[in-house]
């Protein structure tokens, strides 16, 4: 008995070391990249005899720190926005207007940067929103149902109405696509639309097109609105597809109508998005064609995207300014955005009555009320945005921000 608990002991007492000479030899390791960092700053002329020496005593820490720099090196190199010249933005963009009159089948895909002329924020930009928190900075309030299509949108909107666009694929949530004009059959919202909720009770499933962004109370894996669906009373919920989530609706996602117009592509277009996201949806670019049979792409984005080495052309430019040279070189006149015209207002569903006061988000006005007639000036304060399609990030920002002050 006395030898089983030596040997207890004893068991314990070695592991206990062990435990204790891998903390210190990690501490060590710690200690010696440290050091060897600490030298690599200094410029070789002003390294000391000691200095040299534990530079050749620590060549495996030398190389791996090496390696890191180059790392952060292509990663800052990745991140930099970088803006064609003037004639090379031109000339590029000629190659892009023959490619879109050869097309059989063009399909757009667009991102965040479509919008930024819009005064919504872009996500990996330098002032996008991931950049923003990963710097553990807040992110501006601002309600996005006042935002209009910009030329971009309403460029697209164009090109298809003349044929040259068949169908686009968009990752943006702000409905923009939507009010230039573009009809539905011909785009898929992948990431929702943030005026647009459903009721998932009723078979099918019922749409309610809102004047206001309908997120307010939304956010991952959250997406009950709190409004009801008028003909079962179930609550209705948003159409968001969060960072993590795979969206199921048939729409506004419209994964369909966005796989078959992948499939009928001869060539893609794809506007100011980093492709991060959308290179994870194989459907969309016919990886298991051989490279000759599938789609030409162009890119147009000012950052470094994971399909440019693929692409037929990168265009280094800010979306509007591309297509209004597109536009010329097309000899196609841009359609300025009406409101009166704006397909929302025939879409919506009006709130019924007990549900006016169910959220606190501006509403888009209609054409003929531009300006906001409430009497009642708390009405009339700018509000704040939580929560909504910024998803959790944005909540995160904002409460780093207090713990901070």
């Amino acid at each position: 008995m006395a030898e089983e608990q030596d040997a207890g002991v004893s068991s314990r007492t070695q592991r206990k070391a062990l435990s204790k000479a891998k903390i210190l030899q990690r501490e060590s390791e710690r200690e010696v990249f440290r050091l060897v960092g600490r030298v690599l700053k200094k410029p070789e002329s002003q390294r000391s005899e000691e200095e040299a020496a534990a530079l050749l005593l620590h060549r495996d820490t030398v190389e791996e720190l090496c390696k890191r720099q180059v790392r952060r090196n292509v990663l800052k190199r990745k991140q930099e926005e970088v803006f064609d010249g003037v004639d090379e933005l031109k000339n590029k963009v000629r190659q892009l207007a023959v490619a879109v009159k050869q097309a059989s089948h063009l399909v757009v895909y667009t991102g965040a940067g479509i919008s930024t002329a819009a005064s919504i924020p872009d996500y990996r930009g330098p002032n996008g929103v991931w950049t923003q928190l990963q710097k553990g900075r807040a992110i501006s309030s601002s309600d996005l149902s006042k935002a209009e299509p910009t030329l971009t949108h309403m460029c697209i909107k164009m090109l298809h109405k003349e044929k040259l666009v068949k169908h686009v694929v968009s990752q943006n949530c702000d409905g923009l696509h939507l009010r230039s004009g573009l009809p539905r059959h011909a785009l898929s919202e992948l990431h929702g639309n943030m005026f647009i909720e459903v009721c998932t009770s009723c078979s099918p499933v019922r749409e309610y097109v809102r004047l206001f962004d309908v997120t307010e109370r939304t956010s991952l894996h959250r997406h009950g609105t709190g409004r009801k669906c008028s003909h079962c009373g179930a609550e209705l919920r948003d159409t968001i597809v969060h960072f993590g989530e795979r969206g199921t609706l048939e729409q506004p996602l419209n994964w369909r109508g966005a796989t078959e117009a992948a499939k009928m592509a001869d060539v893609i277009l794809c506007l100011g998005s980093s492709l991060k996201v959308l290179k994870k949806y194989t459907s969309l670019w016919c990886m298991n064609r051989p490279a000759s049979k599938r789609p030409k792409l162009y890119i147009v984005n000012l950052q470094w995207t994971p399909k440019d080495d693929l692409a037929m052309l990168k265009i280094h430019g800010k979306c509007d300014n591309v297509m209004r040279l597109l536009m010329e070189e097309l000899n196609l006149q841009i359609p300025a955005y009406n409101r009166a015209d704006d397909p929302i207002f025939t879409l919506a569903t009006p709130l019924q009555l007990e549900e006016v006061q169910s959220h606190s988000r501006e509403v888009v006005a209609p054409p003929n009320d531009q300006n906001d007639c409430s009497d009642d000036p708390e009405e009339q304060k700018p509000i704040s945005v939580q929560g909504g399609w910024f998803g959790r990030g944005y909540g995160k920002g904002r409460q780093k921000k207090k713990k901070v002050a």
